[in-house]
C-alpha cells in the first residue's frame, strides 16, 4: 500500500478512537491489528495516537500540516 508512506507528508497527527468491547469498534480494532506496524514503520516520526474507551464510537482524526 503505497499511500502508507505518503501519510507524513501532509498531516502532522493521525488519532484513532474505539472502544475496546464493542461489535461497532470490531472493524477499527481489526484495522489497528493488521496496519499499525506498517504504519508507524513507513511514517516513524508521524505521531499516530490510538485511543481505546469504553462505549466511544470509532473515529479517526487527522491534523494537516497546512502550507502557509
Amino acid at each position: 500500500m503505497a499511500w502508507m508512506g505518503q501519510l507524513s507528508k501532509n498531516l502532522k497527527e493521525l488519532r484513532v478512537l474505539f472502544c475496546q468491547t464493542s461489535p461497532a469498534s470490531s472493524s477499527t480494532r481489526a484495522f489497528v491489528e493488521k496496519n499499525y506496524k506498517e504504519l508507524k514503520k513507513a511514517n516513524p516520526k508521524l505521531p499516530i495516537l490510538i485511543r481505546e474507551c469504553s462505549g466511544t464510537e470509532p473515529q479517526l482524526w487527522a491534523r494537516y500540516d497546512l502550507p502557509d
